[in-house]
């Protein structure tokens, strides 16, 4: 007997095919940044515990630049300054793209994944609140433990789990890509003390003149888009110092010029093409510099500490500032994240997808309290070079993500089989056009 019930919707489903090959592209790139920056991260802990260590600290503090811009920085600066605006333009393209173009401009398809990153950073914030609270030395770093390192996370994902299927991959990536986009704001809103209003008022005519261009570089440029970016490059530094000098970091410039970029290639009279938009073009170009470069060479800066010995680390790892990071990471992103998943699924009446289980979102949870590069950036905000705290936080952030990512490996490692094995089938079900059927069957 027959029924007409509707199916009932997939909490997290595949998304298109397009998406799912240009997401798995990707990860593959990422996976190389995240590979480079645990190499950066471990040379420099090396360097700064060997008896050599003098000369790191001289090199990460070697000041270099112009002051009429507020500019003359030390490297470990420029690197979390200026290399890091490299890292949330990729950010804010990404999420644009995914807002306009990807499975995010769906509100079924963006609920859950943007549920999910909102849990997992106020449930880390308010563990850390609750470990530190009356310490106004130390309740400043509640940010910490909020964000989720996508490239540290994608390279532990490659190694141990190849085979996970495509939802789980998107919701990943999104995931880590609107957390990305939360703390940002939180560093705009809340780590900034004091504001040049004139500064911040003159970044306006270079943000303007960027977002002009970038809207009109077809028609400006036609389809040189190199001479595009040789324009634009310029004018965004311009922004960034502009914004740098206002009081608010920097870092926030790379997200506010990425959402004045193009997804679309649309003709003069305003209709879309099928051709890549300057978002897609600038991030061919970038993500390379991004994960290769400025994301490794930050981590080399803002990972080295001298741990002291055993007794350092003791002290260190004792420290109330380290423990609410530790909890907040490994315990605090799961369970906001599958927490958020949860009171989504029933709100909505969806389901998991049929071949997943929830201890694969745990898994992928789990991953998410890998907190490295955006943690470290804000554990410098919140205490500064020098301070104590700030040395036990980055203990802290190491030591969590790499429990993290041990305690994920050995939960999806153990499912990689079965990952494996339903891609085998997809495989086998693909049609003469290429595209497994799952695919065409959810169109």
């Amino acid at each position: 007997m027959s029924t007409n019930a509707p199916s009932p919707r997939s909490l997290i489903g595949r998304g298109s095919y397009l998406e799912a090959l240009r997401i798995g592209e990707i990860l593959r790139k990422e996976t190389v940044g995240g590979i480079l920056l645990v190499i950066a991260a471990v040379i420099a802990l090396i360097w700064a515990n060997s008896p050599a260590s003098e000369s790191y600290f001289a090199l990460r503090d070697f000041k270099i630049g112009f002051e009429p811009w507020h500019l003359e920085l030390s490297l470990g600066a420029w690197a979390a300054d200026g290399l890091l605006a490299v890292f949330f333009f990729m950010v804010g393209l990404e999420l644009k793209r995914e807002i306009v173009a990807g499975d995010l401009r769906q509100i079924s398809k963006a609920v859950v994944p943007v549920a999910a990153a909102v849990g997992g950073v106020a449930v880390p914030a308010l563990i850390y609140a609750a470990i530190n609270w009356g310490n106004p030395e130390t309740i400043s770093g509640w940010a910490i433990p909020t964000a989720t390192d996508i490239a540290f996370a994608v390279a532990v994902l490659a190694v141990i789990g190849s085979h996970l299927p495509t939802p789980l991959r998107i919701f990943l990536l999104t995931l880590a890509v609107v957390d990305d986009l939360m703390a940002i704001t939180i560093i705009a809103f809340f780590y900034t003390d004091t504001i040049n209003t004139t500064a911040l008022l003159l970044t306006l005519i270079p943000l303007a003149l960027y977002a002009f261009l970038a809207q009109k570089y077809r028609r400006l440029f036609g389809m040189k888009s190199a001479a595009a970016w040789f324009i634009l490059l310029p004018i965004g530094f311009a922004a960034w110092a502009l914004l740098h000098a206002s009081g608010i970091h920097a870092t926030v410039a790379g997200v506010v010029l990425a959402f004045t970029i193009p997804v679309l290639h649309s003709t003069k009279h305003g209709k879309h093409t099928g051709g890549p938009g300057l978002a897609e073009i600038f991030e061919h170009r970038f993500r390379p510099l991004s994960a290769g470069f400025a994301v490794p060479v930050f981590a080399f800066f803002s990972a080295g500490v001298a741990v002291g010995g055993l007794d350092g680390l003791a002290s260190a790892l004792t420290d109330p500032v380290a423990i609410g990071i530790i909890v907040a990471l490994v315990l605090g992103k799961p369970i906001g994240i599958l927490a958020a998943t949860w009171l989504t699924s029933k709100f909505t009446k969806a389901t998991l997808d049929p071949e997943l289980k929830w201890v694969d979102l745990l898994g992928v949870s789990l991953l998410a309290g890998i907190g490295f590069t955006v943690s470290l950036l804000v554990a410098e905000l919140s205490f500064g070079l020098g301070n104590p705290a700030n040395d036990h936080a980055k203990v802290a952030i190491l030591a969590a993500s790499i429990l993290a990512a041990v305690l994920a490996s050995i939960l999806l490692g153990s499912r990689n089989k079965q990952y494996k094995k339903l891609q085998a089938q997809e495989a086998v079900d693909a049609d003469a056009d290429g595209i497994p059927d799952v695919y065409q069957q959810e169109q």
